[in-house]
């Protein structure tokens, strides 16, 4: 049963491009950070995004270090983070050692709830206290409903972190995400539509703010002729070869997109004549790239669990994977104050039913029709 190839969840997948910078950067002899194709890599993509600068670092998580580090964000200073995503979202909070407040999702989006977030900034305001930050996540290739975020938040003077690592080159509004906020953060991990293998990018219109994120990402190197370092820095760097595998990877960034959407449209037209399947909205402010495909179970409809169905995929070697599990019920921020939707914990809700499908742009669609093979199998 295990013999055939493996169906996997989002795997990388090289344009073919890649190896032609990989040899400019050996033939130049610049295989440690720094060199053309990062300065080139970050015009690139500041380019692509809309935004004045870039810099490219190590990780999507090292991005968002340096973009609460920008902001001032110290210790027991309050940062709100959306709750329904990675713990990468939050773990710079607490290397500042700041103090998180989670935030639910709102169904219609599954990202952050604008309900919940003026409830929580209204609370805090009734105690005197205001956050240092929001980092508002975009999950699975959608961007928040920044309209209506941005602008609680700026009613309270609090700026955006757009934790964008899952949504490179989805839209709300007229702008591409990561450029909605103060600061963008993405992340090219192995799993994210395009790749470095491992790294990130912090990107913002304040190019001063800018200059400081890449002394800072650089062990914060007094300009001395000596090295010398006055302040705490860190090594966060992105190297020029993986900087090259980005320039080719972001060269078929849109044909990614496509194809991903291609995925998820499929999935739809084959899956929801079943009752009780539905998908993440396609929010009515933008366009998701559909990074995921990720699919919900209502439990008063079907009894089959979204983890029988993880394990059932798995028999057949097809990786598929909850949805994330929510921060406020991660053991690591025990205690840590939430704000929910409503009276209904919306993203416990998600996580519970909800199912991430392989959405791999090299699967073909005899592997997705497999997939959704034993989907139906396990549930008719």
């Amino acid at each position: 049963m295990l013999n055939r190839d493996r169906i996997y969840l989002s795997s990388p997948h090289m344009s073919g491009l890649e190896q032609r910078y990989i040899s400019e950067a050996f033939e130049t002899n610049w295989i440690a950070p720094l060199g053309r194709n990062v300065d080139c890599f970050e015009k690139e993509l500041a380019e692509y995004v809309g935004s004045k600068g870039a810099v490219a670092l190590s990780s999507g998580t090292a991005a968002i270090h340096l973009a609460l580090l920008l902001l001032d964000v110290g210790k027991d200073d309050i940062v709100f983070c959306s709750s329904l995503t990675f713990v990468a979202s939050a773990n710079p909070i607490l290397y500042q050692g700041a103090i998180p407040v989670f935030i639910d999702s709102a169904p219609d989006t599954w990202n952050m709830s604008p309900e919940a977030l003026e409830n929580a900034l209204k609370d805090y305001a009734a105690k005197g206290l205001k956050p240092k930050a929001v980092i508002v996540v975009n999950l699975y290739g959608q961007s928040a409903d920044y309209k209506r975020l941005k602008d609680i938040c700026d009613e309270y003077e609090v700026p955006i972190i757009e934790d964008a690592a899952e949504s490179l080159g989805a839209s709300c509004g007229t702008q591409k995400s990561g450029t909605l906020g103060k600061f963008g953060t993405f992340s090219f991990n192995g799993n994210k539509i395009i790749t470095t293998s491992g790294g990130g990018m912090l990107v913002s219109d304040d190019m001063d703010l800018l200059s400081k994120a890449r002394f800072y990402a650089t062990q914060a190197k007094d300009p001395a002729r000596h090295y010398q370092h006055s302040q705490v820095g860190y090594n966060y760097r992105l190297s020029n070869v993986l900087a090259g595998i980005g320039r080719a990877q972001l060269q078929v960034l849109d044909d990614r997109i496509s194809r991903k959407r291609e995925i998820y449209n499929f999935y739809c037209e084959a899956l929801s004549e079943i009752e009780g399947i539905s998908f993440m909205p396609d929010a009515v402010y933008g366009k998701s790239t559909r990074w995921l495909t990720a699919m919900m179970l209502d439990p008063d409809k079907i009894k089959v669990s979204a983890g029988d169905i993880v394990d059932y995929l798995e028999q057949y070697n097809i990786e598929s994977r909850p949805v994330w599990k929510p921060l406020h019920m991660q053991p690591l921020f025990k205690g840590v104050e939430y704000y929910k939707h409503s009276d209904n914990d919306v993203s416990r809700e998600l996580f519970e039913g909800g199912i991430c499908l392989p959405s791999d742009t090299k699967m073909s669609q005899e592997d997705q029709m497999l997939v959704i093979g034993k989907i139906k199998d396990r549930l008719i």
